[in-house]
């Protein structure tokens, strides 16, 4: 590939609903432009962008991937990312990476909730975006239709600069709006030709024509003097226009055609070069400048010092980490030196390359605005900076969401557990969106995630890359005993068998403590009766016995034991035999205290829009929960709520189905309370099962 300038390079994210064909289109734009010599297609598993063995599987995209070609000498990166909302957390790293965000709908479909998530997320992060409606060649297939319910849902900043000649099957090819070129797939040449404008589009195309310089004079005083005194805009004042606007995010550029049948990619293409802004046009990056602490706003720019922002990491099992890098300032060389502010170290840089699919392509040098990867840095991670020693900043990380669901990981062979334990910390390498932590009371190892999907790719990637097999199971709940009343008792070990015997005894209150969880052990002997020495044996029996309560053998909490009385004997008394009679109090002590079961109940925060609102409140109730209010949260609803852990496992799950994956939730540990009596006994029933 010939030498770039900044100017001359384009970076595209193709981002949207899942399914709406974004990979397929990334395939397209690359055969087309003869990057590949071969149309690669998701259902055919031959896909240069999706590589993975579980995408290939699946037939979804789930990781970031990238490539690049060339078109009329303008260097285009493409950014493909997955639209299955469990994989969010690839979009929001292969974002960081792109000039503009291209949404990918289907005209069939419309807007979906992927394609609104998508500009949410683009909007609320000042990103560039586009729109691109695909599959225009389907049956149902309505352009206008797609169009309309774009501008109703994302407003006047949706401009056409596309417009399709005919429509399902007879879709032909894709007028150009700024241009007034109409280009038409010839299927005998297997090429692009230019025809008339058909006669029945003509007015279509004046009045979208209109629209578009309408939306460029508003974003500059100068063009919105000329539009009004002529009521006309030159292409050339046109294209400047819709780059500064697209750059701003004034002007949200849309075009169309059919990626499958390759209709409509050559005039994208020129459109991707003509309209869309290069790394130079987009606004500044914000940074920290180390020595100073203050926030500078940061230009791509090739003549400056090297700096470059860490977007993605890829763990291979064969040539290891593997970095993938966008340069801001400055330019990237094999062999220098770059410092690391995020962890305070300094890197030196191996080999670097230019990614295409998993295919990696050695480069001497990448230029500010262009994107690379480098294997093998010792301290560098998915978010941080490098910069050149003497110009120190570091730029904003990315901020990644909370997992929304826990499973525990079961090894399927009992040698495996530390092969278990570096695969996953590989993995959390590569994917930020997933937390790995040790419930100790249960042994299990607890793996969090975005999804049941999310989780279940994690446990197929140790066993495709690191050849540990294992299976998922929802965690064991952490639940507490407790008691509800007051009990009296005495706690008598005495033993004797030839030479010391053994002897203590104990009398002990046990009550429920209000004021919180710990043991509370009140001395109160009086006159020696239990000499001084032992009782601190007697706090430690207690203190060991409360890991095991006497109903399904789980920790004790909010107990207050009072020891008031007891006897000792002066040559057989140890503090062994104390431990023993605190021990023997506390089992006589919890049973006559009436011991209860308690579960963890969750603070749950649910984000919905009104119309599901009856449903959500509906399966809160179902799930044993209490509704605490509600409250309005922009144009959404949130529902506060207390629903038991147990119940809450797949919640993921269920809110995605129930409100057709728009509601979002957080939630977190609150207390414990009294499980109802009919749950409670299955549990004790199950747990006395599980120790037989």
């Amino acid at each position: 590939m010939k030498e770039y300038k900044t100017k001359n390079l384009r970076n595209l994210g193709i981002i949207g609903h899942s399914g709406s064909g974004k990979t397929t289109l990334a395939e397209a734009i690359l055969y087309r432009t003869k990057a590949i010599d071969r149309f690669g297609k998701v259902d055919e598993e031959n896909s240069i962008l999706d590589y993975d063995l579980e995408e290939k599987k699946k037939k979804i995209s789930i990781s970031t991937a990238t490539a690049q070609c060339e078109w009329k000498d303008v260097k285009i990166n493409l950014v493909d990312m997955p639209g299955y909302f469990d994989f969010v957390g690839e979009m929001i790293q292969g974002l960081r990476a792109m000039d503009v965000a291209l949404i990918v709908l289907s005209a069939t479909s419309g807007v979906q909730v992927g394609t609104e998530k998508s500009w949410k997320y683009v909007n609320e992060n000042d990103f560039p975006r586009a729109f691109y409606i695909n599959k225009l060649d389907r049956e149902n297939s309505n352009y206008e239709k797609t169009l309309v319910s774009l501008k109703d849902k994302f407003g006047i900043s949706v401009v056409p600069i596309q417009y399709p000649i005919g429509e399902e099957e007879g879709f032909q090819g894709v007028i150009d709006l700024v241009l007034n070129k109409a280009m038409i797939y010839n299927s005998k040449t297997d090429d692009i030709e230019e025809v008339e404008i058909p006669e029945n589009l003509r007015d279509k195309v004046e009045e979208y024509k209109n629209m578009i310089m309408e939306a460029v004079a508003e974003t500059d005083e100068e063009l919105l003097d000329k539009y009004f005194s002529e009521g006309t805009l030159s292409e050339e004042e046109l294209f400047k226009g819709l780059v500064e606007g697209c750059a701003t995010g004034e002007i949200a550029p849309v075009m169309c055609g059919s990626a499958l049948t390759g209709k409509g990619i050559k005039t994208l293409l020129d459109d991707i070069i003509q309209c869309f802004p290069c790394p130079e046009d987009i606004l500044a990056l914000k940074a920290k400048e180390i020595s100073s602490g203050k926030e500078i706003d940061v230009k791509i720019d090739e003549n400056g010092e090297f700096s470059a922002f860490v977007f993605k990491t890829i763990a291979d099992p064969f040539i290891g980490k593997l970095s993938m890098f966008r340069v801001i300032t400055g330019k990237a060389k094999q062999d220098i030196i770059a410092y690391n502010p995020n962890k305070d170290k300094q890197e030196k840089f191996g080999a670097i390359y230019f990614m295409k699919g998993k295919q990696q392509v050695t480069t001497q040098e990448i230029i500010a605005g262009d994107i690379g990867a480098v294997t093998k840095l010792q301290h560098t991670c998915t978010g941080d900076t490098l910069c050149n020693p003497k110009f120190k900043i570091i730029y904003k990380e990315i901020k990644f969401p909370e997992p929304s669901m826990a499973m525990a990981v079961i090894p399927k062979s009992k040698n495996d557990e530390d092969k278990i334990s570096s695969g996953l910390s590989k993995l959390l390498d590569e994917d930020p969106t997933f937390k790995i932590s040790r419930d100790v009371e249960n042994a299990e190892t607890i793996i969090s995630g975005m999804g049941e999907t999310h989780l279940e790719i994690i446990a197929s990637k140790l066993k495709n890359k690191f050849g540990v097999e294992v299976e998922l199971q929802l965690p064991k709940v952490p639940y507490r005993e407790t008691i509800r009343k007051v009990s009296d008792v005495q706690g008598k070990h005495k033993k004797q068998s030839g030479g010391h015997g053994q002897y203590g005894d104990v009398k002990i209150k046990f009550e429920p403590r209000v004021d919180g969880d710990e043991l509370e052990f009140v001395d109160k002997i009086v006159g020696g009766v239990v000499p001084r020495q032992y009782i601190p044996a007697v706090e430690k029996g207690l203190k060991e016995c409360i890991n095991k309560g006497v109903l399904a053998g789980y920790p004790v909490i909010r107990l207050k034991a009072t020891l008031h009385d007891g006897s000792y004997h002066p040559v057989d008394s140890s503090e062994m035999a104390f431990k023993m009679a605190a021990s023997i109090a506390y089992k006589k002590g919890m049973r006559e205290a009436e011991p209860i079961l308690l579960e963890p109940i969750m603070h749950v925060e649910i984000i919905v829009p009104d119309e599901y609102m009856g449903d959500i409140i509906g399966d809160i109730n179902k799930k044993r929960g209490r509704v605490l209010g509600m409250e309005q949260s922009s144009n959404l609803q949130k529902v506060i709520a207390e629903v038991p852990q147990s119940e809450m496992f797949k919640y993921a799950t269920d809110l995605r189905s129930l409100t057709q994956a728009k509601g979002s939730f957080t939630m977190k540990f609150e207390r414990y309370e009294e499980v109802p009596f009919t749950e409670a006994s299955k549990i004790i029933d199950e747990k006395k099962e599980e120790t037989l």
